[in-house]
């Protein structure tokens, strides 16, 4: 086959699947709907592959394939760029999409909406792969905002819950925040550079690496200005803090959204936009330390959040979060490699630990409250085994993946010498242990120790956060919205999922061990991504320091042995299994000890709260306004009620003069002649 014709298939083939799955779904069935759709994310996963090998062998790709659009000079394309950088994101979205596709079969077999579903994980699958090979701005922002839609669309999939219904609002409403500043960086660089087209942009990026942005009244650097603008929509779509706040509530959705969307995709998606404009944030020292300073508080302040989380979904997302806060700092290092190494292996073993966390949520009949599990090790062995293997390449245990890439982002950052290297530093260290903590206090409480389970009131556990969001309810009936009894009956036990379930977790695990061992070296010291990211002689010296230190994977893996991230990583499990499974009243001690720092945690330092307050009271509060004063003073009282209420007045005076006698008509005539003289002459 043609190799412009697997460009076209690789997105092309979900999009067939969606359409399909989505308007005939009806006659398709449930089962054709599932196997049409699993298909032909398969066939783009296979073209991916194809396309992978052809740009290893030094075939890549940047041209248009379809004119949209032409205006005012300027022509608006739909084109594929395919390089190194691109073919890695494919094959992460692809991979990671089937396995989602096939783990569905068995998490979502008694909803009613199984077809609309698939039909919706293809279309973002679609709109991410748009996304990845855009050439271009405007494909880069129509994929950016066709995730975002889909996002909402699967995150709100249960649309009679409420919660459902507020949590995906909230995402939309935050992500536009974010997508504002995106749209503005875009505009700026059409309104400086004339074209949208990534190759000529970045070949002229130095020409203006001095100018002034053409922003009324402010003196900001050209490139500075746009490169935070473009960030501001890289901090929406990958929660980046202040705008992570969407992302704990996302997890409202079916689970196996939680793992394609918020894991492995759509929050990725603005770690692969920064690392494409390369070629541009390598001109501006203040845009790299905004945000590698912005990704080192999401590091480790969203860690923290997870201690408190007893949601076995909330647990893993405040963990996405602070990875991905570990992937942007990586970024503000100009170690752009690293991040999307990292951003490589946390899809497979982040979308591993959800898939998981949705075989639990099974066996436990929709309970998702941590509290009441323990003891499932021997009831599930596949998926004790595989989130086991996930939570390892997590907290970065070395010989598995997450070591590899984990490691690299704190070496990169640690050599790195640009302002705010250091607060960086010490955020993605201290990150390390806070990790490990609630990653095993979850995996402890949920696989050992006492069975909590199948009892008429399951006790919480001591000292554990009461989440006041902490269930996700059984699948609503599509009539009534009502969810099912959740939780195990008593004397029940939980049993092993089904393998459509723990096949995609065991086909996860493989690449959570094994791909940063292979990886590590190409992709950060090879020159893997020479051709595809841009990193300044002064930047690359990053990179230089570690390829003089690295001496192989298992080097690397051995010298970490007595490194301080290892040591910080094992107290973090040697602790939580301390306090969870031999003194469990120790955690009731300390939250009783230092309640108001656990009162913050658990209002998640009240930014939702101030949200509500300022920014949707404050629309409400407006609105109000506008409505009291704007519509029924102003334009009712004074605009529409006080005109027609004038007009009567004068015509009730003018009215009096109609009395139909003549000598009052001659009067009349005489004084307007009179008056009509007298203006005459005082002005002549």
């Amino acid at each position: 086959m043609d190799i412009q014709t697997l460009y076209l298939l690789v997105p092309l083939a979900p999009l067939l699947g969606a359409i399909l799955a989505g308007l005939f779904g009806k006659w398709l069935g449930r089962k054709w709907s599932h196997r049409i759709t699993i298909a032909l994310v398969g066939v783009s996963l296979y073209a991916s592959v194809q396309i992978f090998r052809s740009v290893l062998d030094g075939h890549s790709f940047d041209g248009p394939v379809y004119t949209w659009l032409t205006s005012g000079g300027i022509s608006f394309h739909v084109g594929f760029l395919i390089d190194r950088l691109t073919v890695t994101m494919m094959l992460v979205v692809t991979s990671v999409s089937l396995m989602v596709h096939i783990y569905t079969i068995g998490y979502m077999e008694e909803d009613p909406g199984y077809q609309r579903f698939f039909s919706y994980i293809s279309l973002f699958t679609f709109s991410m792969l748009m996304l990845v090979m855009a050439n271009n701005f405007m494909q880069l922002f129509f994929g950016w905002e066709a995730v975002g839609l889909v996002s909402y669309l699967l995150i709100g999939f249960w649309y009679t819950r409420p919660t459902a219904i507020y949590a995906n609002l909230k995402a939309f409403l935050v992500n536009r925040v974010g997508d504002f500043g995106f749209l503005l960086g875009i505009a700026l660089v059409l309104m400086v550079f004339g074209s949208l087209n990534y190759a000529d942009v970045f070949a002229n990026v130095a020409s203006h690496a001095n100018d002034l942005a053409p922003i009324a009244g402010m003196h900001v650097n050209l490139i500075t200005a746009i490169c935070i603008l473009l960030f501001i929509g890289a901090m929406g779509k990958s929660a980046q803090f202040p705008l992570h706040v969407w992302l704990p509530d996302s997890m409202e959705g079916p689970t196996p959204i939680s793992a394609l969307i918020h894991a492995a995709t759509m929050v990725t998606a603005g770690i692969f936009m920064v690392a494409r404009m390369s070629p541009m944030f390598e001109f501006s020292e203040t845009a790299l330390s905004f945000v590698m300073i912005i990704g080192a508080i999401t590091a480790l302040f969203m860690g923290f959040l997870g201690i408190i989380q007893n949601d076995i979904k909330r647990v893993i997302a405040y963990s996405t979060l602070s990875q991905l806060g570990y992937m942007t700092v990586a970024l503000g290092a100009s170690a752009y490699s690293a991040a999307i190494f990292h951003l490589m292996t946390h899809a497979f073993f982040k979308a591993l630990l959800f898939l998981a966390a949705g075989s639990v949520i099974i066996a436990m009949h929709h309970d998702q409250d941590i509290r009441n599990m323990g003891g499932l090790r021997k009831y599930m062995p596949t998926t004790w085994i595989t989130s086991l293997i996930g939570s390892l390449a997590l907290i970065g245990t070395p010989f598995f993946s997450g070591f590899y890439s984990k490691d690299s982002i704190i070496e990169a950052v640690e050599y790195s010498h640009l302002p705010g290297h250091t607060i960086a530093y010490i955020a993605v260290v201290a990150g390390v242990f806070v990790t490990a903590f609630y990653s095993f206090r979850m995996y402890f409480l949920v696989f050992h120790g006492e069975e909590r389970f199948g009892k008429a009131h399951a006790p919480h556990h001591p000292g554990a956060h009461d989440d006041r969001h902490a269930k996700e309810t059984a699948h609503p009936s599509a009539d009534t919205g009502q969810a099912e009894h959740h939780g195990l009956a008593p004397g029940q036990k939980p049993h092993e999922s089904r393998w459509v379930v723990t096949l995609p977790l065991v086909l996860l695990a493989i690449p959570s061990v094994v791909i940063g061992y292979f990886a590590i070296e190409p992709m950060l010291f090879g020159g893997y991504f020479k051709d595809a990211i841009y990193v300044s002689a002064e930047h690359g010296k990053v990179l230089h320091e570690m390829r003089e230190e690295f001496h192989g994977a298992l080097g690397m893996a051995a010298r970490s042995l007595l490194s301080l991230p290892f040591l910080l990583a094992l107290a973090g499990v040697a602790m939580s299994w301390f306090f969870y499974m031999k003194r469990p009243d120790i955690p009731a001690a300390i939250q009783k000890r230092f309640q108001w720092i656990y009162t913050v945690l658990d209002n998640k330092y009240y930014f939702d709260r101030f949200n509500d307050w300022f920014f949707a009271g404050g629309a409400r509060g407006a609105s109000l306004f506008l409505a009291k004063f704007g519509d029924k003073f102003l334009i009712d009282g004074l605009l529409v009620n006080g005109t027609a209420g004038m007009v009567g007045k004068i015509s009730g005076i003018v009215r009096r003069f109609q009395t139909g006698y003549i000598y009052h008509y001659a009067f009349t005539m005489i004084t307007g002649v009179f008056v009509l003289l007298t203006i005459r002459n005082w002005f002549e």
